[in-house]
């Protein structure tokens, strides 16, 4: 068995990028530094949802701040996320703090209740970082998609400058997330996904499945130039006991996510 996706992999991929010349941006640098980022032969846009277990965030935060690397760590409002202590350290250590909102989801896609959410949240956060960018969380098991809210509402109304599914030019930024403990788990992604490209990617060849085969394909020079890499923290642990029980749990969420496609796809078909 493979042994993936502890913090020393990710250590390694994050210096196995910088020896190879790449550049690190936060989402908000991204949106604010355009021309900057556009002469950046070799750009990474470094992103963090932080669903669950906040102190792995923390951890992850620190490896990059020791490599001189700033990324963008999104949470969620939910206590399994919001821990002020962590969300104050990972701002100390330089690293841009976003919303990851899902308040279509908690109001039952309420529009009018979940934006007013929305915005509370933001004001909440802000007691942190200057929030300026914000993303959406996928929560696969609600029929409500966040990204939604946009339909009746406009983020930069509330200080917004950028969300990454709306905001990012992914004609010439290639999408990696490690959604489903993998890195080529879009077939089992309910939302975390870029459904216009992922096509072109794959006819590319632009397809890894566990974090060696991305350093691979640094080092051979094969590996997109510009890009975006998303990962979900808690699943990147050094404790064995720990690592363990994500292996676990993420093999059943994958199940389930898949079976919530499949459903989804047969209900579509019958309209």
């Amino acid at each position: 068995m493979i042994i993936d996706f502890t913090l020393n992999a990710y250590k390694s991929l994050l210096q196995d990028l910088q020896k190879n010349a790449y550049v690190f941006f936060t989402f908000e640098e991204y949106c604010t530094q355009k021309s900057e980022c556009k002469a950046k032969q070799k750009l990474v846009i470094l992103r963090h949802d932080v669903d669950l277990k906040p102190e792995n965030s923390l951890q992850t935060a620190k490896i990059e701040n020791q490599l001189g690397i700033k990324a963008t760590y999104y949470f969620r409002v939910i206590p399994d996320s919001n821990n002020p202590d962590i969300i104050k350290s990972i701002a100390a250590l330089g690293h841009e703090i976003g919303y990851h909102y899902e308040d279509m989801s908690l109001y039952n896609g309420d529009a009018e209740k979940a934006i007013k959410h929305f915005e509370k949240q933001i004001e909440y956060f802000r007691q942190f970082y200057p929030v300026k960018t914000i993303c959406m969380h996928g929560a696969p098991q609600s029929k409500y998609d966040g990204k939604d809210l946009w339909k009746k509402y406009d983020y930069h109304d509330f200080g917004i400058i950028g969300e990454p599914y709306f905001d990012t030019d992914f004609s010439d930024f290639f999408y990696i997330t490690d959604t489903g403990r993998m890195w080529d788990g879009y077939n089992v992604s309910v939302r975390d996904k870029i459904p216009v490209h992922q096509d072109r990617w794959i006819s590319q060849g632009l397809v890894y499945h566990y974090t060696k085969d991305i350093c691979k394909a640094i080092d051979l020079g094969t590996f997109p130039k510009r890009m975006m890499i998303t990962t979900h923290p808690q699943r990147w642990t050094n404790n064995t006991i720990e690592w363990m029980r994500e292996l676990l749990l993420q093999n059943v969420k994958n199940v389930i996510k898949f079976l919530i496609k499949r459903m989804k796809k047969s209900i579509s078909s019958l309209h």
